[in-house]
């Protein structure tokens, strides 16, 4: 994300052990591995309402049940993580959303390129806005 542009996102520790920690108990901790086994990219993918999505500053495109993607990180060795982590997660749900920072251009563009669609602006737990992102099948 540094070598992006992207300097406020993921600062001050976040995220932190505990919270990759927590991800893995709760049996929300997935990572890809290449071909070699190498762990090439993580995320936590979790199902259900999401407290922090409960207000947007914009619209769902629906409300039906969802997942969502959250910690999303790559080596950056392997293009398309980003796809490959959606097809999977599309496999256990039909909604899917996620959010990331505004100075967040990879993301952003892969989500979209994607097909999410951008919704609108929620609130972190930190109080920093980040940009909601929609697909569903």
């Amino acid at each position: 994300m540094r070598a992006c542009g992207n300097t406020r996102q993921w600062v001050d520790g976040y995220p932190s052990e505990e919270d990759v920690r927590a991800d893995i108990v709760a049996g929300n901790s997935y990572v890809g591995v290449d071909v070699r086994g190498d762990i090439v990219m993580t995320f936590a993918f979790i199902t259900g309402a999401d407290p922090t999505y409960g207000a947007i500053d914009g619209a769902w495109l629906n409300d039906t049940p969802y997942g969502t993607v959250h910690r999303m990180a790559s080596n950056g060795s392997h293009p398309g993580m980003l796809r490959r982590c959606v097809e999977f997660c599309m496999h256990t749900v039909d909604s899917l959303r996620l959010d990331t920072h505004e100075d967040n251009i990879p993301m952003r563009t892969a989500a979209e390129r994607l097909g999410f669609r951008q919704c609108g602006i929620i609130i972190c737990s930190d109080g920093t806005p980040r940009i909601a992102y929609h697909k569903i099948q």
